[in-house]
């Protein structure tokens, strides 16, 4: 087993009789699945028209959309750390992540008051911040209640229900811009739908009952990193280098636009991407219990590789279906995976460890985001290249660096 093996750690697992549905997995999973459903509809008709909207109706640049969706990221990983240190701190999981789903539920409103460029990318970046504060007390909560066995599966799961809502999302889009056509009147009314869903899965989320972590009230963020484990710092090291070659997705919509599609396809794409993690999710999450989580970095890091390749060289319609579909593919490993992986090297700081993951791979957006956006004005197929070279050094990396496997302490040699 990679991770640690001490009396508080074996507490912070789940009994192996903890409740479960007919699907094996405990009823909480899906509780806390439709929350994320509602909140990604929401959030996911939004953005699945932010890029052109920002771009076409407000009338900025590629470049300043590159900063902007950089600022995201980052603002999305900005409170992290200290959200799941918190967290841990005090046991609390709930408390938590109610206060980061209200924010961003909260920074919707901005979009009913401002549409200038201003205004856009104000909202942009502060409902980010409530992703930043949810994540990890939402991910440690479900690990909580997720056995060893079957947490692949359960972070499969979660991450189907949640992207099912980036299905809808999309299509009600598409719907509304078919129907009333794409003048800046529709997407006021789009905006307006959008936070409906949002508040209802703030209600949602209140009606589920906490599930409390062991507290470590006398912990400094400092102390809690030293506490950490070595193979998840090594994981981090990996993770780091291929968050480099992390660009927006903003970047393949507006990839898919220069191959021909229009407004409207590009919503059906995007509805597309998000299907083939939400099949693919569970699947994978299955695969991942059976052959090791760390198979599943690997690989993908490796479809990462391919895909950016053949974004990089793609001419066709058809081309760029199918890389939509290997991109789902690919964000349903790293999205569920990765976090179940971390789940298993962390037992007792579970908030800590994946906030200070989102927190570091965060910070590397900005500058990957930016990358990308240069890369892209001097020739598209420059920026997918760039990010497919650094795919393969972190699939290298982690090969070389093995954070799924313990490193036993150097022995002097004997005389």
């Amino acid at each position: 087993m990679a991770a640690s093996e001490n009396t508080g750690a074996k507490k912070a697992e789940p009994s192996g009789d903890s409740p479960k549905n007919r699907w094996g997995i405990h009823p909480d999973v899906l509780k806390l699945g439709l929350v994320s459903f509602l909140t990604d509809l929401s959030s996911e008709m939004i953005f699945s028209v932010f890029a052109v909207f920002f771009t076409t109706i407000a009338g900025a640049s590629t470049a300043l959309l590159g900063l902007v969706e950089g600022l995201a990221d980052l603002s999305a990983s900005t409170l992290n750390y200290l959200a799941g240190w918190l967290s841990d701190r005090t046991g609390k999981r709930k408390a938590f992540a109610l206060a980061g789903y209200g924010f961003s539920t909260l920074a919707k409103i901005i979009l009913l008051i401002s549409s200038s460029i201003t205004g856009l990318g104000i909202f942009r970046v502060i409902e980010r911040l409530g992703k930043s504060f949810r994540g990890p007390p939402r991910d440690a909560w479900l690990s909580a209640v997720a056995d060893r066995d079957t947490r692949g599966y359960a972070f499969g799961v979660h991450k189907a229900l949640d992207k099912s809502g980036a299905v809808l999302g999309p299509l009600a889009a598409y719907g509304l811009l078919v129907w009333l056509g794409e003048g800046a009147s529709t997407y006021r009314l789009l905006f307006a739908i959008a936070l409906v869903p949002a508040i209802l899965g703030v209600i949602a989320l209140s009606l589920v009952k906490d599930a409390p972590g062991v507290p470590h009230q006398r912990e400094s963020m400092f102390e809690t990193w030293a506490t950490l484990s070595p193979q998840f710092k090594r994981y981090l090291v990996t993770a780091a280098i291929f968050s480099l070659a992390y660009f927006s997705f903003s970047f393949l919509l507006l990839r898919a636009h220069s191959v021909g599609f229009s407004v409207k396809e590009i919503v059906l794409l995007y509805a597309l991407f998000n299907i083939a993690c939400v099949v693919a999710a569970p699947l994978i999450g299955k695969l991942g219990d059976r052959l090791g989580r760390a198979r599943m970095i690997v690989l993908g890091y490796l479809t990462y590789l391919l895909m950016s390749l053949g974004f990089a060289f793609a001419t066709t319609q058809w081309q760029i279906v199918v890389l939509f579909i290997v991109f789902g593919l690919f964000y349903a490993i790293d999205e569920a995976q990765s976090k179940a992986f971390i789940a298993d090297l962390e037992l007792e700081r579970r908030g800590s460890a994946m906030g200070l993951y989102n927190f570091v791979t965060g910070l590397i957006y900005l500058p990957a985001s930016l990358i990308a956006g240069a890369l892209w004005l001097l020739h598209p197929a420059s920026a997918f290249l760039f990010s497919a070279a650094l795919s393969c050094a972190a699939m290298a990396v982690f090969l070389y660096l093995r954070p799924d496997r313990k490193r036993l302490p150097a022995q002097a040699p004997d005389h």
